[in-house]
């Protein structure tokens, strides 16, 4: 809307507001270029920040098995205390029974709490070989996570070095772009881009080069030419869909 609100305030002609579009293209062009020299640096330090938030989860997560077995080895350990407190006493009552029924009902009750503390007691050990594997898997991850670290501070200080060369430069074409903007109504600007996210090198506005199109190199004939060097309307290429406009260094 504001970009609406000042292109009303002076009322470009279209041949005005084309010749904008051609300007930005040629800013936006110069912004590419710089964004090519970054090359692939901004996703893969991002891919590397992603991959490490994920391994500090996964540490997360296996601490937190760990810390619930340890919580379970705890427990079981309660248990055979618990038991052998019981068949103490239990030795104690067999020695004050009164026939042989009662000896027998106590006895059970001995082997029932020490077949508990043998079952007990296979948990820890399957308690034990679980904490070991987990610190094994910590122990991994931490080393994948000291690679990841060592990549990504290479990376963030390789595009660092080059944003911090470049910004100056990326924040005059920026400014040059929004005075371009200015003199073309929000319609077009639309267009251009939705043109520039569908074309492979973002080259929405093209010259005619040799009577052809500068993006698809097609042959354009010579009344839309014409057409394209009056500047009345926005003429797009049939093959191509990029805005054509006439070189203004040739006219």
């Amino acid at each position: 809307m504001a970009t609406q609100r000042k292109t009303a305030e002076v009322d470009y002609s279209m041949q005005e507001k084309i010749l904008a579009l051609y300007e930005l293209q040629k800013i936006d062009s110069k912004i590419d270029g710089i964004n090519k020299v970054k090359g692939e640096l901004p996703l893969e330090v991002q891919d590397l920040e992603d991959e490490l938030a994920g391994l500090k989860t996964r540490m997360d997560n296996i601490n937190s098995e760990i810390e619930e077995l340890n919580a379970l080895v705890k427990q079981r350990k309660r248990e055979i205390d618990q038991a052998k407190i019981l068949i103490g006493n239990y030795k104690e009552q067999q020695n004050n029974v009164r026939n042989n029924r009662e000896f027998d009902s106590i006895s059970k009750e001995i082997e029932y709490q020490e077949l508990e503390i043998e079952l007990a007691e296979k948990r820890l050990k399957e308690y034990a070989a679980g904490v070991k594997a987990k610190k094994a898997q910590m122990e991994e991850t931490n080393s994948v996570m000291a690679e990841r670290q060592a990549d990504l501070d290479a990376k963030k200080a390789e595009l660092d070095g080059i944003e911090t060369e470049t910004a100056p430069l990326e924040a005059e074409y920026k400014a040059q772009a929004d005075a371009a903007k200015l003199r073309i109504d929000e319609r077009l600007l639309a267009a251009y881009d939705r043109i520039r996210r569908n074309v492979r090198n973002g080259l929405a506005v093209v010259t005619v080069k040799r009577d052809a199109c500068g993006g698809c190199f097609n042959h354009i004939p010579p009344q839309r030419q014409a057409d394209i060097r009056l500047g009345k309307k926005v003429i797009i290429c049939e093959y191509c869909g990029r805005i054509l406009v006439a070189d203004p260094e040739e006219e």
